[in-house]
């Protein structure tokens, strides 16, 4: 060790990569921290061959965390520095912590000022290219940030000061200045602006639905207008609107039209699951038998979307058929063909949430960017004749939980106050798995079904009244059985995390060398969850109905009966004791001026009461020094309310029915926060699943 310092005392003290000899084996990783900005070092050191003791060390760095300006200016200079995907990662995730205009302005304000001949050891020519490829990028694949500036005046300032020595800068600049100019023209027109997050669908037209119609379309057929649909709103979904961050904020008053490209996603999810409910619940003067072949129709439809690689639609059926107005048609079920259900069956493993849906993310592993879908050989002979590759559509669900995890298990910044670029590089990990999804989806070719598609819109939407009631005219209720407890997430005996919770919290770990740190990450956070699920990560506030219904009905027929899949199941989760502490991800709400907001806290066995309260101000966005003026409720099933001892240990202090909790300021007013939040922005996604109907806890 001694030796190593040495010869880095003596070696180039440049930032670029540098070359020792030495003849110790010895590789470390340090951080180093330069005018504003951390630096993860990396020293690793190579055999120059097997039979020589000389070695060669090497260096390497990346950012870690810096301030708001530092960073930015970064991207000027990490081309030079060997940080190559620091431009990608920023351009990715920086609408966490500022904003398109403040970017703007930073570069600009430095190309006034431009660098000395060896600041940095750039020369000017280097510098001018970094230039030209920081904004050629960023024209190229946001130019969105551009053209919502509002007035073209940042652009006009910048196009100057862009290099005049070579044809990409004036390329630049002519690219530059056309988006000004539609800014100017923009500015004069009267706001014609559409909503972007209309675009999905035409308004739905109930005086044509038919609900049997639908029998007269092949699967296949059905399965393939589903996909075109599915694929052309993936492919325009911008995947940093995945980003919880921003996701998070999408129920706040004037931020309607923030993450729109997952909104239509949403929407789509929501009115294919209704299409499958109307369908089959709307005709309800139908016999068993025949209302049995509407199940086996949409059984088949999941089993061709499944071909396709459209996890989306594949997981909207496959919810809907597990929702419970469907759920409870025994004697349907009792008439459905018994190969259909032994197919349901599979189809509803795909989407388990055992393990944090480990065997749907295998899938994506698989299938992602393959030709077509891992089949066994009867479905791969009946799909043979295919002659076009399929791209993957996944369930965006999957995402938008990692992506609320992360944000919600790593703080925004260290305790210095720079900005924890390490959170980002994490982010990015993820939204590069659904650029490279959504690249297997740019070529797909799909011819429109006019038909189907005027089915398909002309189907009406039902509420859950309405489903639950239709449900009750074709089958009176049964004698209720209990109900499970609310499914929940609980983390139990993690002493990886726990033991790093400090250090992820502080933003201490260095280390984010390995292949995938986001999914090595997740799985130290995810592989003790107890029924992991989106569902307790946002909620649906509609209020519960008080139907007493079964969640889960066994058919009584022994020739045709069935197993519901596991992920219909209800088992309450249980706690097991560990060396470290135990955790549970709980949602607070809490009543602003610009509306009611949830956020998801980490709470600890070994956080008490004001702890919990000042987390959760700060989440919000308010003073967490006001946390004694404030008290912790839990909301618990049929209105009910706990409230926290205001000096008590939250974590064993809550009960296991709800993680819904209400941070209320001690005025007495019992009703504050309690208002319920727009089913069009948390709709639910999937919204419908067997747990029971007043248990819908999903991301949407």
């Amino acid at each position: 060790m001694i030796l190593i310092q040495l010869l880095l005392m003596q070696a180039d003290p440049s930032p670029m990569k540098t070359t020792w000899y030495c003849p110790l084996d010895l590789s470390t990783v340090v951080e180093e921290e330069e005018d504003g900005v951390i630096y993860t070092v990396v020293v690793k050191q190579q055999h120059v061959s097997p039979n020589s003791s000389m070695s060669t060390v090497s260096r390497s760095q990346c950012v870690k965390a810096g301030t708001e300006e530092k960073l930015v200016l970064h991207l000027l200079h990490s081309f030079a520095m060997g940080d190559s995907s620091f431009v990608s990662i920023f351009l990715s995730t920086y609408r966490s912590f500022t904003s398109n205009e403040r970017v703007l302005d930073i570069l600009t304000d430095r190309l006034e000022n431009p660098p000395g001949e060896n600041e940095r050891s750039q020369t000017r020519q280097s510098f001018n290219k970094a230039v030209c490829t920081v904004f050629s990028t960023w024209l190229s694949e946001y130019p969105e940030d551009f053209e919502s500036l509002g007035e073209p005046s940042r652009l006009l300032r910048l196009g100057p000061l862009l290099p005049q020595d070579s044809s990409s800068a004036a390329d630049l600049r002519a690219r530059l200045l056309r988006t000004a100019e539609e800014l100017s023209e923009k500015a004069l027109l009267p706001d014609t602006n559409k909503d972007q997050s209309s675009f999905t669908s035409a308004p739905p037209d109930p005086s044509k639905f038919e609900p049997t119609n639908i029998l007269g379309f092949s699967a296949s057929l059905i399965a393939e207008q589903l996909t075109k649909i599915e694929t052309e709103l993936f492919v325009r979904l911008v995947p940093y609107h995945c980003l919880g961050s921003l996701w998070s904020q999408r129920d706040k008053k004037g931020r309607e039209g923030v993450c729109w490209s997952v909104r239509a996603t949403v929407r789509q999810f929501n009115k294919l699951a209704n299409a499958v409910l109307a369908s089959c619940l709307w005709p309800t003067k139908l016999r068993c038998q025949q209302r049995a072949r509407l199940l086996e129709k949409w059984i088949s439809v999941a089993e061709e979307c499944r071909a396709r690689k459209n996890f989306s639609s594949l997981y909207a059926v496959v919810s809907a058929l597990q929702s419970n107005p469907i759920h409870r048609l025994r004697r349907t079920w009792q008439e459905t063909d018994r190969e259909a259900l032994r197919r349901y069956e599979e189809l509803s493993e795909i989407f388990s949430e055992k393990d944090n849906y480990s065997h749907s993310r295998e899938l994506l592993k698989e299938e992602g960017t393959s030709k077509f879908a891992n089949l066994d050989n009867r479905l791969n002979n009946k799909h043979s004749n295919r002659s076009n590759a399929q791209g993957t559509v996944p369930y965006l669900g999957i995402f938008l939980t990692d992506l609320t995890m992360l944000d919600t298990a790593v703080k925004d910044r260290l305790d210095n106050g720079y900005i924890n670029f390490d959170k980002r590089r994490r982010e990015f990990e993820v939204l590069a798995q659904i650029r490279l999804l959504q690249s297997s989806c740019k070529n797909c070719v799909f011819t429109a079904d006019e038909s189907f598609l005027q089915w398909y819109y002309s189907v009406p939407t039902l509420t859950e009244e309405q489903s639950y009631r239709l449900s009750n005219e074709i089958e009176a209720p049964c004698d209720p059985s209990p109900r499970g407890l609310a499914p929940t997430v609980i983390i139990t005996q993690c002493p990886g995390l726990s033991n790093s919770r400090t250090s992820l919290a502080a933003d201490n770990d260095s280390l984010f060398y390995f292949h995938s740190p986001v999914n090595n990450f997740f799985s130290k956070l995810t592989k003790h969850m107890r029924s992991p699920s989106v569902s307790c990560l946002d909620v649906d506030t509609s209020p519960s109905t008080n139907e007493s219904t079964p969640t889960t009905l066994t058919p009584s027929s022994p020739t045709k009966s069935h197993r519901r899949s596991a992920s219909c199941g209800n088992n309450p989760p249980s706690n097991i004791q560990g060396s470290g502490p135990d955790m549970r991800i709980i949602r607070i709400r809490m009543a602003l001026q610009d509306g009611n907001l949830y956020r998801s806290i980490l709470v600890t066995s070994n956080d008490k009461t004001p702890t919990v309260i000042s987390s959760a101000l700060e989440k919000h966005s308010q003073d967490p020094k006001q946390a004694s003026r404030y008290e912790l409720i839990q909301l618990l099933p049929e209105g009910k309310e706990l409230v926290i001892p205001a000096t008590g240990n939250v974590f064993y202090a809550m009960t296991s029915s709800s993680v819904d909790f209400l941070l209320r300021k001690k005025d007495g007013n019992t009703q504050l926060g309690l208002q319920p939040i727009s089913t069009e922005t948390s709709a639910t996604f999937p919204r419908i699943k067997a747990k029971g109907r007043r248990l819908v806890r999903t991301l949407f």
